[in-house]
């Protein structure tokens, strides 16, 4: 470790149990100490059968709170955590649940999972987020509930969004799978809505690996949603005599252990990601793009650095991913809109949507996730930085 990583690091206590290969820079990556292998160890040692349920609940307790939520319930995905709100809520066949664009695949798979129609709509080119007016206009009189997601940590007007299904009566539900710990408008990430959910997976800024979280404030939806992931069992049922054909989405007790860790650590975490998006906002300032908005109301996370090129520069997306894949940098590409993709080829909404969402497209096309990890160095930005710099003199 040198001298200038050292600072980023603090304590030699806090240093990551395994940093990325030598030579490569990656996309995403936890910042995992001994803390957490304690943590997990003890879970594994102690948590089987009777007690599989202390590191769970004591987590559920400690997200729900630092969420201003007042029931969490944790899962193996937050995948899981929409397909149980979407049932709790009642959306089915013949039914239609509004979805933004620019999103991954998991906002809009589950409602599938229930049969209903995902709408599409479009996002703002500035936020990247889920637009009011387009919400606006794909409601219909079958639109059962909103899905608004915190893109790569950033914030949709979810105040707007909010009044807007209130008007309607409709159930929003927040999906922050990619902003744990941010803040909107004086509000936690995951504390709009009828519902929220946060992902936990391992490219996140809180992991468990895999995991993650739904959570609410109304007992009978945290009821019916605990009912559901346990096989159609009433929680505590020793009887094993299933009321309905529910599902297993529960998260495993290591996960529990270590996620209450992360979470404990959470500010640590943020100011991390922080602190590595002012280092490429620094480096970028004269580059022909733009990253990030966190305007004066929001506490914006940066899960992922990203960042969109100028109309004018002429600079394409494939084009920055394939020369930094050259110099073993790894990238992702901004999420294509939904309507786009094969698996919603047949999908009643995805023809007209490509049609009339065209900030989405056009996102997809400039933009590019840069490397993320909590591990990387100064020494990694600059290097990504520079990189990213000879593509706009190359390609500009």
């Amino acid at each position: 470790m040198t001298d200038r990583d050292h600072r980023w690091w603090g304590d030699d206590r806090d240093a990551p149990v395994r940093v990325h290969e030598p030579g490569t820079v990656p996309i995403a990556g936890p910042w995992i100490t001994q803390r957490e292998v304690d943590a997990a160890t003890r879970a594994a040692a102690s948590s089987w059968f009777s007690d599989a349920t202390t590191e769970s609940r004591a987590f559920e307790a400690e997200f729900a709170a630092a969420v201003d939520r007042s029931h969490a319930i944790a899962l193996p995905s937050c995948t899981s955590g929409l397909h149980l709100a979407l049932l709790a809520l009642g959306v089915g066949p013949g039914d239609e649940v509004i979805v933004p664009e620019s999103t991954w695949i998991a906002t809009a798979a589950p409602i599938t999972y229930v049969g209903a129609t995902p709408v599409f709509a479009d996002v703002e080119p500035d936020t990247w987020c889920l637009s009011v007016d387009s919400t606006r206009a794909c409601v219909s009189e079958r639109t059962k509930a909103i899905i608004a997601v915190d893109l790569y940590g950033g914030f949709p007007e979810l105040e707007a969004i909010e009044a807007l299904a209130d008007q309607h009566g409709i159930p929003l539900i927040e999906d922050a799978a990619e902003a744990a710990g941010g803040s909107h408008r004086g509000r936690p990430a995951g504390s709009f809505g009828a519902l929220s959910t946060f992902s936990f997976h391992g490219s996140k800024t809180l992991t468990t690996g895999e995991g993650g979280m739904v959570l609410c404030d109304d007992p009978a939806l945290d009821d019916r949603m605990r009912f559901l992931r346990d096989h159609g069992r009433t929680p505590g049922d020793v009887s094993f005599r299933s009321v309905e054909v529910g599902w297993k989405y529960k998260m495993s007790e290591l996960q529990a252990a270590i996620g209450r860790v992360q979470l404990a650590r959470l500010d640590d975490l943020i100011a991390r990601k922080r602190s590595i998006f002012s280092s490429y906002e620094a480096r970028l300032d004269d580059a022909p793009l733009r990253l990030n908005l966190e305007r004066d109301h929001e506490r914006v996370t940066y899960w992922m650095v990203t960042a969109t090129f100028d109309e004018a520069s002429g600079v394409r997306a494939d084009q920055v991913r394939d020369a930094l894949a050259a110099d073993a940098i790894a990238t992702r590409p901004f999420f294509p809109p939904l309507s786009s993709l094969p698996a919603f080829a047949a999908s009643p909404d995805a023809a007209s949507a490509a049609s009339r969402n065209p900030v989405s497209s056009d996102l997809a096309h400039r933009s590019i996730n840069l490397p993320s990890a909590l591990t990387l160095t100064e020494a990694d930005v600059d290097r990504v930085c520079a990189s990213v710099v000879e593509c706009v003199r190359r390609y500009a």
